[in-house]
């Protein structure tokens, strides 16, 4: 029992292992001053705005969306979000959190790094069809994080959540636009020659370790010690609690094997980095974002790993 539990713990490093290399390099390369505040930002909206829109869109070009209903795994997934969000509202209220404050903890609660992080462990775990795999539910979950988030910051900043607005919020998405252009191609029938995702595959192998190296060089020991309690609030539920709900919810839905990984792994990542440009551009409490969204990123190495390792030993994956 032993022996296999350290297996299931090796075979988790493999996955997250290489990824948070890439972080711990990014934060190395930040402290010697290689990698600066205003180089990272720029690389970081590089990445945003035309790297993972490409990946993303050329892995939701492959996605055959006649099995949209009939995928399990993306059903536990969005009804796993929900609840997610509605016990966070409860658990906040409970806390009484102050109003804009309680924005902010509740789109930590629900919205993981599913664009970038997510997708380089679905790389890691399981290759090319990782990525294909992780395509339908990045394009709705995105959906869902961003109709969520603009309604969440809004309400709680006293702002007008109208359906157009909304609606826009989602449009100026890039991550967005890109994974709607892959869907397009996808549902209109027509076939990319083999060497765009040769290509493709070659881009990402650039694209994804960069995301990973810029999140890195964000990372802040200062934040971390500075953080209160709806930061390590906020931080247990998107690392500890959401996973959980996201695992149970997705077994009771009969999901398995790497369905199942790869849904985890997209749902167990850190909180968002756009979470942190969101509650900015409401006015709200940009230093509270920043915080969770460094804590998480540095602790998400131990709880993904371990979430791997468990379901490795249970025989789920």
């Amino acid at each position: 029992m032993i022996s296999a539990g350290i297996m299931a713990l090796v075979a988790a490093i493999k996955v997250t292992g290489p990824i948070f290399l890439w972080v711990l390099l990014g934060a190395i390369a930040r402290r010697l001053g290689w990698l600066g505040p205003v180089l990272a930002e720029r690389l970081s909206l590089w990445v945003f705005r035309y790297g993972m829109p490409i990946i993303l869109g050329l892995g939701a070009s492959r996605v055959d969306y006649s099995q949209v209903t009939g995928s399990t795994y993306l059903q536990a997934g969005i009804f796993s979000v929900l609840v997610i969000t509605l016990l966070g509202h409860c658990y906040g209220r409970w806390r009484r959190f102050p109003q804009a404050d309680h924005g902010v903890f509740l789109q930590a609660v629900f919205r993981s790094n599913l664009g970038i992080i997510g997708i380089a462990l679905c790389a890691s775990a399981y290759g090319e069809r990782g990525l294909v795999m992780a395509a339908l539910p990045v394009a709705v979950l995105t959906v869902v994080y961003n109709v969520l988030a603009v309604y969440v910051l809004n309400r709680a900043h006293g702002r007008s959540a109208s359906p157009l607005g909304v609606l826009l919020g989602i449009a100026r998405n890039p991550l967005v636009v890109g994974i709607a252009v892959g869907m397009l191609v996808s549902i209109a029938g027509w076939t990319l020659p083999g060497w765009a995702y040769q290509v493709g595959n070659a881009y990402a192998l650039l694209v994804l370790p960069l995301a990973v190296l810029v999140i890195g060089a964000a990372l802040s020991l200062k934040s971390l010690r500075e953080s209160g309690r709806a930061t390590l609030d906020a931080s247990v539920w998107r690392l500890v609690v959401a996973p959980l709900i996201t695992v149970l919810i997705a077994l009771a839905w009969g999901v398995r094997g790497e369905e199942l990984g790869v849904l985890f792994l997209l749902l167990a990542g850190p909180v968002a980095t756009a979470s942190f440009v969101m509650v900015v551009a409401v006015g709200g409490n940009g230093a509270l974002a920043a915080n969770i969204v460094l804590v998480t990123t540095l602790l998400s190495l131990p709880s993904i790993t371990l979430g791997m390792a468990v379901l490795q030993a249970a025989g789920l994956l």
